[in-house]
């Protein structure tokens, strides 16, 4: 009953996509599930030169056979939904074998103007959100006053709950941010324009995936967003609005703990974060812009520019403390191939103080600054290694001490978008 969870280990965006879709080429995948965020999450997957994005599909949607599951954890725009499923139907991709946990919440049309509003309302206190309703719509589930999948199929129920939330929401809008009320009967009317395409499609997924491992079938746990966004874990407040780290996986899809077999953190070979918050080895400088450039660094769902900035071993330690990761898939190795050498940051500077693990305090964290250990580049492009011996030595060099520094091994490395620039390290 092998259960596998991928998930981000920095700020998002480190090649989840293609992680997740190398193991379900080699380990014959049953099911991929999704278990926290929303249509906030991006995916690039290369499948022979093609490109593909999902955003609140799970990335198995592309592998023939294997189910995609959103599960309980995730909170559903329908409006998104349809629109990527409707995406990739035109392309040509089989999208039959989706299924659609009855308990995961569903983000409406007022959850996204809430977000937006109340984004614009901080200044310049901003978190950075997508304004895609994610935050309120998990604030609603938290606060008990929030719509879930199956309630679409009952329509008194759903008026009902609607009109609850709007009573509250509505007072905001109009006497705090000066907006005009949102009418409960047009948000009731909208979702049940889905009931009927998305009653097919769902199911209680926990008794699905448990029934699954129970049988012997291969799990796949697809991360969205990433350790240093979870709401606990992260940095607080420039988080995410749920718990993307490998305990928050049990919660969101209804399976234990006892039955997870291994713990893959997806890390780039160097850092990049979207949106606001601290960011001690973020670059300000041509390096910076190089590595934008080179890595292609614009957000998959938003458009947004990343931020970059060199590997960051603490976070990696951390990353593998707080998910109790079994292994490390590294990418983005060959966009490093330009550089005569390489720092790494290996412990921050607080106060005059060295710290080799992460900061307890969100001060703190603002306050640190990188120590870094450098090591020569290899100044070659390497995307068509195949094993790692074909790796230049310095590159070697390189994966072997951010192995070391991170706190777990590394299984794969990544040297370009496609599914076959991949090198195995430690193979399972």
């Amino acid at each position: 009953m092998p259960a596998i969870i991928v998930l981000g280990a920095q700020w998002g965006d480190e090649g989840k996509g293609k992680a997740t879709d190398l193991l379900a080429q080699d380990t014959s995948i049953d099911f991929v599930v999704r278990t926290s965020g929303g249509h906030n999450a991006g995916h690039t997957i290369v499948i022979d030169g093609e490109k593909y994005a999902t955003h609140l599909l799970p990335s198995g949607i592309l592998t023939p056979g294997a189910t995609s599951v959103i599960a309980n954890g995730v909170v559903v725009s329908p409006e998104a939904l349809f629109r990527e499923l409707d995406g990739l139907i035109e392309r040509g991709v089989d999208v039959a074998n989706l299924v659609v946990s009855a308990n995961a919440h569903v983000i409406a049309s007022y959850h996204s103007t809430i977000d937006k509003v109340s984004e614009r309302f901080l200044g310049k206190n901003l978190i950075g959100t997508t304004g895609r309703g994610i935050g309120p719509a998990y604030s609603d589930k938290v606060n008990r006053c929030g719509i879930r999948v199956a309630d679409l199929f009952d329509e008194g129920i759903l008026a009902q709950k609607i009109e609850a939330a709007l009573d509250v929401r509505n007072h905001l809008l109009t006497k705090v941010y000066n907006r005009r009320a949102i009418e409960a009967d047009a948000v009731v009317e909208e979702l049940l324009s889905y009931a009927d395409r998305l009653r097919p499609m769902v199911a209680d997924t926990t008794l699905l995936l448990n029934n699954a491992l129970d049988d012997g079938k291969t799990v796949l746990f697809e991360g969205a967003q990433a350790t240093m966004l979870d709401v606990d874990h992260g940095t607080y407040p420039f988080v995410t609005s749920s718990n993307p780290v490998a305990g928050g996986v049990c919660v969101g899809a209804g399976v234990g703990p006892t039955r997870i077999d291994r713990v893959i953190g997806v890390i780039k070979a160097y850092t990049t974060r979207v949106g606001s918050g601290p960011f001690p080895t973020e670059l300000f400088d041509d390096d910076g812009v190089k590595l934008q450039t080179l890595g292609g660094e614009i957000g998959v769902s938003t458009g947004r520019t990343r931020r970059c900035g060199w590997y960051d071993a603490v976070i990696a330690r951390y990353a593998t403390r707080v998910n109790g990761l079994t292994e490390f898939f590294l990418t983005k190795l060959d966009i490093l191939g330009d550089w005569d050498r390489i720092p790494v940051c290996v412990a921050y500077e607080i106060d005059g103080k060295r710290v080799d693990e992460m900061p307890m305090t969100q001060t703190e964290f603002h306050h640190a600054t990188p120590v870094y250990e450098f090591f020569e580049g290899w100044k070659s492009d390497i995307s068509g290694c195949r094993t790692f011996e074909d790796l230049p030595k310095n590159a070697q060099t390189y994966v072997k001490a951010l192995e070391e520094l991170s706190g777990a091994p590394f299984w794969g490395v990544g040297v370009g978008p496609g599914r076959e620039q991949t090198i195995v390290v430690h193979d399972r």
